[in-house]
């Protein structure tokens, strides 16, 4: 099936009406919906909060009337992201959801790489995805040390559990995070969309650890999240660099419209939730509104054709299937990979900077490597590797033979001596006896 975003003009601004009741909606299961579905609802949430971070940079940045413009759309967007956020399950807990954002992070970035069709784009997400993956296995660990359940309850098997580029070398300096950006006039529009997408889902992630990694009382978890937040820091540098800094504005604004356009289709085309599903169809028409919006105001504001900028119909989807196999090969060519300055390069030429950096963070361990030592995924969690306990019989003192009884610290004097005493009778006292034998005869009399 394709779209052709020049002919569906989707749902006007003035007509996307929504009330408090329709923005709160039942929301999906974590165990019975499948796991492929939050992947979309956590990637859409992050496309969603792309676009009004990206909206109020714009705001700050121009004069009113595209200000106003920019609010107007803004405050659509507002509601779109509080309906896909709030459709993430009240008992699903924030190390569970965390899960989620790390295989969004690896299943999305594979799917992007498969298809990108420039080779130095295709390296970067690579590099990238290698990290992510990594992050998945540490976090796992916790999951399955710090609660005893099994982390692929949640993964529902699409996703590998095992260490990826060891995220205690994934440290770097600020320059080597830096990339070389598409050319806005070459690249194609794929490309474009790609650089958007995954840079909006980084930052996300990036935030979201921000805010619940001080919520744990665990301490090496807090640590897990400080290490690895640093990193997600690492990866929005990394992707922002991507997108050609030589766009305007208002180009950047359609590009943004575009991608949030082509994620909610690709969410339409596999959704198998069908309540969910309604909801991605519905979003698909409201940006095609925004879309068309936007095109209005470039050629208002800028005099140019924004039909010169984005594709007829939209590329293929993203595939939202495990990408095992190829996440496989990635692995084998790229764990000894690192970076310096905008290239990714064999770690024998990793950067000086970077290499010092890491001695100074790591000089008293890494949180990642405490958190993840020894531990290999299995079935039903790790707890089912351990060999059954067997009930520990101690003996009484009654069973012990004579020597160690007379030496056990639990054995009474008393039993030391051979068995029970009688207790002597201690005679009362004189006056005791006199006064109990008064009271007896007063109470005989009365």
């Amino acid at each position: 099936m394709t779209l052709d975003v020049l002919k569906e003009r989707g749902t006007p601004l003035e007509k996307q009406e929504r009330d408090w009741r329709d923005l709160v909606r039942v929301p999906y299961s974590k165990l019975d919906d499948d796991a492929m579905t939050r992947v979309r609802v956590i990637l859409m949430n992050g496309i969603e909060s792309e676009a009004i971070r990206f909206s109020h940079a714009a705001g700050r940045m121009n004069h009113q009337p595209l200000q106003k413009a920019l609010a107007i759309v803004r405050r659509a967007e507002q509601h779109q992201q509080t309906l896909v956020n709030w459709l993430n399950p009240p008992d699903q807990d924030p190390l569970e959801t965390t899960l989620g954002f790390e295989q969004v992070a690896v299943e999305v970035t594979a799917a992007v790489a498969l298809a990108e069709p420039d080779p130095y784009m295709k390296g970067v997400y690579e590099f990238g995805l290698l990290e992510d993956f990594d992050h998945l296995y540490r976090y796992s660990a916790l999951y399955d040390r710090l609660y005893g359940r099994d982390p692929n309850v949640i993964l529902q098997s699409y996703t590998d559990i095992v260490p990826g580029r060891p995220t205690v070398v994934e440290h770097r300096s600020p320059t080597d995070d830096l990339r070389r950006p598409y050319d806005r006039r070459e690249a194609a529009p794929i490309t474009k969309i790609h650089a958007t997408t995954i840079m909006a889902a980084e930052h996300q992630t990036h935030d979201y650890y921000m805010t619940i990694g001080p919520m744990f009382s665990d301490p090496v978890a807090r640590q897990l999240y400080a290490e690895i937040a640093s990193i997600e820091e690492q990866h929005v540098t990394q992707y922002e660099c991507l997108s050609d800094p030589s766009e305007t504005w208002i180009e950047k604004w359609l590009l943004h419209e575009m991608t949030e356009v082509y994620n909610y289709w690709s969410c339409y085309q596999s959704e198998p939730n069908p309540r969910i599903r309604a909801i991605w169809e519905r979003f698909l028409s409201w940006e095609l509104g925004h879309l068309h919006g936007v095109m209005d105001v470039m050629r208002k504001y800028e005099r140019r054709d924004p039909e010169a900028l984005i594709p007829a119909t939209l590329p293929e989807p993203i595939a939202f299937e495990s990408q095992r196999e190829y996440i496989r090969g990635a692995l084998e060519r790229g764990l000894g990979l690192r970076a310096n300055g905008i290239a990714i390069v064999p770690v024998e030429e990793e950067s000086r900077d970077s290499i010092e950096l890491r001695k100074h963070l790591n000089r008293e361990g890494s949180p990642s490597e405490i958190v993840a030592a020894g531990y290999q995924w299995r079935p039903g969690g790790e707890l089912t590797a351990m060999p059954p306990v067997t009930a520990r019989v101690t003996a009484k003192p009654r069973d012990l033979p004579s020597k160690a009884a007379e030496e056990s610290p639990f054995t009474s004097s008393r039993s030391k001596r051979g068995g029970p005493t009688k207790r002597k009778k201690v005679p009362a006292r004189a006056g005791a006896r006199e006064k109990n034998g008064q009271g007896r005869r007063r109470e005989a009399t009365r």
